[in-house]
């Protein structure tokens, strides 16, 4: 995730949505930047958060616990999380590990806004 999480504006203060863009690598070197730069997403106060996997170029399974993580700090602050854009491997693996059960996955970002009424 070259430790940085972009994130897209507006958003904030109850925002319908917001986005942040995440890239390079997930894994376990880029979980702590990651939880730290996700939870200051959560703090914005947006309802919904996308993130946007396109820059994404490997996942493992730290990785995927990043994600899963990123679920629960989600749900504990009322907010709803959905991903998009999520490259062909990632995807994969997200299937085989059944995260596509408890994480919505979108094509691109637009579909998950309109999902969430942005």
């Amino acid at each position: 995730m070259n430790r940085r999480l972009r994130r897209r504006l507006p958003g904030g203060q109850g925002a319908a949505c917001g986005v942040a863009r995440v890239g390079g690598d997930m894994d376990y070197v880029t979980e702590p930047a990651f939880d730290h730069q996700f939870q200051e997403l959560i703090a914005r106060g947006d309802r919904s958060i996308v993130l946007d996997l396109s820059g994404v170029s490997f996942c493992d399974s730290a990785g995927l616990n990043v994600l899963l993580g990123a679920r629960r700090q989600a749900e504990a602050s009322g907010a709803m999380l959905a991903l998009a854009c999520v490259p062909e491997p990632v995807q994969r693996i997200l299937e085989m590990t059944g995260v596509t059960q408890l994480l919505q996955v979108y094509g691109t970002v637009t579909d998950a806004e309109a999902v969430f009424g942005r």
